[in-house]
């Protein structure tokens, strides 16, 4: 890594990604591209032990917790996964709208290994569960997505038992408050009606930073020749820096539309405006081409909401490819395995802020592992408080106040979904 990356983190403008946001562990020792072979094992070395190393505070349950039912209930397209022990315990989560096209996967692959499992050996049964019944052939989000509907289930089960809010199973609460920026698309609109979509985004929030979209793919184009407006990133980079100031965050993300020389170009421009990162500047699962562009730009890179496997960020992080992981915790299959990588990339002074699934309560599991993570980033994704799921909080808002969001403190998710809502979904059988 060039000593300009760390640089242009602990200079760029106030209120962003700046040294109050690197790892609390974070001691100075910076990682470089010129490592030998030897550092590079031992970097290795380090994140395998994480990866091996349970996050869930089994001490906290001296008897076994036996799952008796696992469901997955149904109601249009909302989802909800319902848990039960053999003592009478629950825990239920709302499931991503996903889970309609990949519900077999739940009922066929996923529970029947959760009935009768000891729930207090959650990371070993996640861990199992990419092996059984040959379950790596379904890898990704069709694996990781249904996972994660249950693992979020089963920690709020937990949560109950112990009388503890689930970032106190899975780590220490570091931030009880979690800053956010407003997450915006239009990417496809002219420049003009873009930026007026941007403000007015912006507006409805107490916000203090902002992502945007740049280069020109869009996912909801049938035009197979889609090119975008040719000049119109290069002209909305400098336009929000103009339009908000020193003191607003800026981001950006090109979902991996870029080449590595055009990413490069875009990113030179990124840091001239001093936006905070650039995110997938390039094709996801391009590692070295990702790498490629670090090493080459100062802003801090981010990747990983695609990602699904513990290799992909080992080899990132070991080889410094990245400054931020960005897990998507319903993709990547739940809070655990999204820890995991949040102290991989701690132990080698790099930061988290990951992705959000939009819809259901995506937000709050979101928030609530951030909470807990010891080298969250400054900002973290926000798409809107809009839900579908009638359900109380007894001990936050969940509003955004001076740009912050305060995170639940009560048992499990911290929230208490409506009985009436419940009862309109049906469990759903093979």
């Amino acid at each position: 890594m060039k000593t300009s990356r760390r640089k242009f983190i602990s200079t760029t403008v106030a209120g962003s990604m700046a040294a109050a946001a690197l790892p609390l562990s974070f001691s100075g020792t910076e990682v470089t591209s010129e490592n030998s072979d030897a550092d590079i094992k031992s970097r290795y070395a380090k994140l395998d032990e994480i990866i091996n190393k349970p996050i869930l505070k089994k001490e906290l349950f001296p008897a076994p917790i036996i799952i008796e039912t696992l469901e997955l209930l149904r109601f249009e397209n909302s989802f909800l996964c319902r848990v039960r022990s053999k003592d009478g315990a629950e825990g239920i989560s709302v499931g991503h709208s996903d889970l309609s096209t990949l519900f077999p996967i739940f009922l066929r692959k996923l529970q029947p290994y959760f009935i009768g499992q000891d729930a207090r050996e959650l990371d070993l049964i996640l861990d199992r569960i990419y092996i059984y019944n040959f379950n790596f052939r379904y890898n990704g989000i069709a694996l990781g997505l249904p996972l994660a509907t249950i693992e979020f289930a089963v920690l709020d089960m937990l949560g109950h038992i112990a009388d503890r809010p689930v970032g106190k199973l899975i780590g220490e609460i570091h931030n009880p408050e979690v800053a956010v920026y407003v997450a915006t698309e239009f990417r496809e609109k002219p420049l003009e009606e873009h930026f007026d979509l941007i403000k007015k985004a912006v507006a409805e929030y107490d916000a203090h930073a902002l992502k945007v979209k740049v280069g020109y793919q869009y996912a909801g184009t049938k035009d197979i020749h889609y090119q975008g407006i040719p000049g119109k990133t290069e002209k909305l980079i400098p336009l929000l820096r103009k339009t908000y100031g020193p003191d607003m965050s800026l981001y950006a993300d090109s979902n991996g539309y870029y080449s590595v020389k055009e990413a490069i170009r875009v990113g030179r421009l990124l840091e001239e405006y001093k936006y905070s990162y650039f995110e997938e500047p390039v094709m996801y699962d391009h590692f070295e081409d990702i790498k490629e562009v670090a090493d080459a730009l100062a802003i801090p890179v981010a990747n990983g909401e695609q990602d699904q496997s513990f290799v992909h960020f080992r080899w990132s992080l070991a080889n410094d490819g990245l400054d931020i992981v960005q897990p998507d915790i319903y993709y990547f299959g739940g809070m655990i395995r999204s820890m995991k990588v949040a102290l991989m990339a701690d132990a080698l002074g790099k930061t988290i802020v990951p992705h959000m699934s939009g819809g259901g309560l995506g937000f709050l599991y979101d928030y609530i592992l951030v909470s807990a993570v010891p080298n969250a980033g400054a900002h973290h994704e926000f798409k809107g408080l809009d839900t579908s799921v009638i359900f109380e909080c007894p001990t936050s808002p969940l509003k955004i106040i001076d740009g912050k969001i305060k995170v639940p403190t009560g048992p499990g998710m911290g929230v208490k979904i409506d009985p009436d809502f419940i009862k309109k979904h049906q469990p759903l059988k093979m």
